[in-house]
């Protein structure tokens, strides 16, 4: 009898367990048909708002397009020097006349033969800055050395060129930078001709001159506001500034005849400008410099004087002009070219005369952030983007046949007036040359 009643318990249970799978199952059945409907309905919606065209095509990733190189044709353009994959921040030539030094954010300085520049091809070495970027490049005045002022490093590098048997060079930094000391952004450095010292220049009025190893022999407060210019004069006497007053001061930087350092003493001033000056530059000699200034003008000055006995330089001429923050200015080497930057223009005149020769626009992608004259006077060079622009300086070549025409009157000695027709022939057939050459 117990045996019957524990039969019947066990299958009663079993019952009630398959009910309840059975009822969980199609619960399970029915929520499953719902999530399916659910997203068919998502489905259809989604398709009706997407195109038809764009319904099986996946998102792409937008292509990262290469900048362009920036065009540029003048029929006075001699060439472009193109290797730099970074913009261009400052060019120099070397004092014998053989090499340019560039320097970009590309992390190298370009050493470029100016004998090239006349060639289809140009050809360069690299120098490479290690964890860093000059802003800044200098040539020493034996052309066997450059300085750089490092971006991040805030400091002067020191680089050799040491020459190998087949003509190039190999790049060797010195052992240890110049120590730290300036507060502001330096806008420019310099090494004097005579190899005696180096100068470094910030935009908080400060001017440092060093010695070739690195300790500071003097330092300069210009009393500008701000420096926006600073430079080494060609002949390695005189350190000048310009900033936000309308004056350009000139100290010379004494040494003994030992060759000591002795002291820095103002030289001059040149005063004339009723703005701001944004820059200058010397003549080969230090004889003339020239300013361009905030006020629209440039000016020429004739700056060979006997300042020691308080004798003032003195005004040759003012010159309207377009100008920009950030104007350039550059003065031939010989002092009869003068070119002055406005963002991406250049435009250049005779300095006898003050005319405006010849303009060139848009010549770079950006603002013109280096402009100068070779030591020959052949050309004129500038950078504003990852290209350097060589243009024939051919106001240069018409003002030197004006002024040896003018000579060549005057001229009594016989000797003296074939020398000068020899150069008058010589200079008019260099510019027939380049006003004949195929246009760039």
């Amino acid at each position: 009898m117990e045996f019957a009643a524990l039969i019947a318990v066990s299958l009663l249970i079993g019952a009630l367990i398959l009910m309840i799978a059975l009822t969980v199952s199609k619960q399970k059945g029915e929520l499953s048909e719902q999530v399916e409907k659910r997203e068919e309905i998502s489905a259809e919606e989604s398709a009706k708002k997407q195109p038809p065209s764009k319904k099986q095509k996946q998102p792409q990733r937008p292509r990262k397009e290469r900048a362009q190189q920036h065009t540029f044709s003048h029929p006075l353009l001699a060439s472009s020097l193109k290797s730099h994959s970074g913009n261009i921040t400052c060019l120099d030539f070397s004092s014998n006349g053989k090499y340019l030094a560039s320097c970009a954010d590309d992390r190298t300085i370009r050493i470029w033969s100016t004998k090239d520049f006349l060639e289809r091809d140009h050809r360069c070495l690299r120098a490479n800055v290690e964890l860093d970027h000059a802003t800044l490049v200098r040539f020493s005045p034996d052309s066997r050395a450059f300085i750089t002022w490092l971006a991040n490093g805030e400091t002067i590098r020191i680089f050799k060129m040491n020459k190998k048997e087949d003509g190039t060079f190999t790049f060797k930094a010195a052992p240890e930078d110049f120590p730290q000391k300036h507060k502001g952004d330096v806008i420019n450095i310099g090494i004097a001709e005579t190899g005696k010292f180096i100068m470094s220049a910030s935009v908080d009025t400060t001017i440092l001159i060093w010695d070739l190893k690195g300790e500071v022999l003097a330092t300069i407060n210009t009393n500008q506001m701000t420096n926006s210019y600073v430079a080494v004069s060609p002949c390695g006497r005189f350190v000048a500034s310009c900033g936000f007053t309308p004056d350009v001061k000139v100290w010379e930087v004494c040494f003994a005849k030992t060759g000591e350092f002795k002291e820095v003493t103002r030289a001059f001033d040149l005063k004339g400008h009723s703005a701001g000056v944004y820059s200058f530059d010397f003549s080969n000699d230090s004889s003339r410099m020239a300013t361009v200034s905030k006020d629209g003008t440039w000016k020429l000055w004739n700056t060979d004087v006997e300042y020691k006995k308080q004798q003032d330089p003195y005004l040759l001429r003012t010159v309207p002009c377009q100008v920009s923050d950030g104007s350039r200015i550059a003065l031939s080497p010989d002092g009869r070219a003068v070119a002055v930057s406005n963002g991406c223009d250049v435009a250049v005149y005779n300095a006898a005369t003050g005319e405006l020769e010849e303009e060139f626009r848009g010549v770079h992608s950006g603002e013109i952030t280096d402009l100068k004259f070779d030591v020959n006077n052949r050309f004129l060079v500038c950078s504003g983007d990852r290209a350097i622009r060589v243009f024939h300086n051919v106001t240069g070549y018409r003002a030197a046949i004006q002024d040896m025409q003018t000579m060549l009157k005057k001229a009594t000695n016989e000797g003296v007036r074939q020398r000068l027709q020899q150069q008058i022939q010589d200079a008019q057939n260099a510019l027939d040359s380049v006003l004949a050459a195929p246009k760039n």
